[in-house]
């Protein structure tokens, strides 16, 4: 029979008390004990008044109780969304709702022991109709005495079952593992003091694991770069996709131990996070001056494709310090915003298309080469971002592929003489 950790107690225990508190439709004696044959994760489906829900319930559920306990698990409540405004008149008009899911934890230090894994937007709903004075049955499906994989699980399919942003998953699957990545963005600056990732990536938020990810990843495929051979062989970094499989990622754990002790690494965090205020600072100054950037600028420093180049020519430099140190001072520059957003706009390749809009604007592997290219060379003189560094750097790309190209051809033609 399996045990709550703390209380010694019973999932037959835990469910007496369920529903002694809470006093749903169907008798105890009616209530099935059900297990999730995939995670062993036991639970029951019954219906409980809204009342009841509000009054011991709550939506603020960290993942990790134990150990993150001040990390929520649970995304941000849309507010302003259209369809919670119609859920919340539905609730009012005694629609009864389903299928929310519950975990029934007690715990001395609180008094609402129904923590709610997925329906939060449909919980607010109820709030809403029983401080009208509507108080209705609702369906709700409730686990308990849940495990760290266990609550992660019914977290990641209480959350798929609505429109919910990949930066979510990857939050949810990253606090599961601990709260190392958090820890390291907090030490590097790139998040605040306390501050979690964000669950859906807004200009001007906090970054997502996606991001950061990306970054720690280039980092190291980089310093698999001899800079000698730079101009001769592939510089194109990866780009994490967020909400799918983080096989990589852990690949990239696995193969660095040493990761979150990484000086050089460290390094590269805090200055990249001073590019990202650096690249603000100037276009805050501009909306003072009541003047309007175009509203990607100040966050220029945050698309992928940048992320992904900078970090990627920081681990290749880890060879060369004095090239190092012209790559970290970018963010110094103040002639201008430090990355030249301007002239990442203007500059292009006369194969681009014709909605081609610039560098720093898409994440596809020939923007990410390019953009490995400026930085490279940007570290050979420090002289900042230019018109002429962005159109040598984009005319390099393309002469270093198209060298590639016959390097291939003419090995497979070597192979088949053979």
């Amino acid at each position: 029979m399996a045990r709550n950790g703390k209380q010694g107690e019973t999932v037959d225990d835990l469910l007496k008390e369920f529903v002694a508190a809470c006093h749903p439709l169907e008798s105890e004696e009616k209530l099935s004990l059900l297990t999730d044959a995939r995670t062993g994760a036991r639970y029951c489906e019954c219906h409980v008044k809204g009342s009841v829900l509000i009054s011991l319930g709550t939506t603020d559920v960290p993942l990790d109780p134990d150990e993150q306990s001040e990390y929520r698990a649970n995304r941000e409540i849309d507010s302003g969304s259209m369809a919670f405004q119609k859920m919340r008149e539905d609730a009012k008009q005694r629609r009864s709702f389903s299928n929310i899911v519950v975990e029934w934890k007690k715990d001395p230090d609180s008094d609402t022991p129904i923590n709610v894994i997925g329906g939060q937007h449909r919980f607010e709903a109820i709030r809403d109709a029983v401080d009208n004075s509507v108080d209705v049955l609702h369906g709700v499906k409730v686990y308990f005495a849940l495990d760290m994989p266990q609550r992660l699980d019914v977290q990641l399919i209480s959350n798929t079952n609505i429109d919910i942003s990949g930066d979510l998953l990857d939050r949810l699957r990253e606090t599961a593992k601990g709260p190392a990545l958090r820890n390291w963005c907090q030490s590097v600056g790139l998040l605040e003091e306390g501050q979690d990732f964000s669950d859906s990536y807004a200009r001007g938020g906090p970054i997502s694991v996606r991001m950061v990810t990306t970054f720690i990843t280039n980092y190291y495929d980089g310093k698999t770069v001899e800079p000698k051979t730079f101009a001769s062989v592939e510089t194109t970094p990866v780009v994490y996709k967020s909400g799918v499989s983080d096989e990589q990622w852990e690949c990239t754990k696995a193969d660095h131990p040493e990761l979150w002790n990484d000086k050089g690494l460290h390094a590269a965090g805090k200055a990249f996070c001073g590019l990202i205020a650096a690249q603000r600072s100037p276009f805050a100054n501009s909306r003072k001056q009541g003047k309007r950037p175009k509203p990607d600028y100040p966050e220029k420093a945050l698309n992928l494709a940048i992320i992904a180049a900078w970090a990627y020519v920081a681990g290749i430099l880890q060879q060369n310090q004095t090239r190092l140190l012209r790559h970290f001072a970018l963010k110094d520059w103040t002639a201008h915003d430090p990355l030249n957003a301007g002239e990442l706009a203007a500059g292009r390749h006369y194969t681009d298309p014709q909605n081609y809009r610039g560098l720093g604007y898409r994440t596809d592997p020939q923007e990410r080469g390019r953009l490995v290219e400026l930085f490279f060379l940007q570290a050979e003189n420090g002289k900042g971002i230019t018109k002429s560094s962005v159109d040598i750097a984009i005319k390099k790309y393309h002469a270093k592929q198209g060298q590639l190209e016959v390097t291939e051809a003419e090995a497979k033609a070597k192979s088949k003489e053979m």
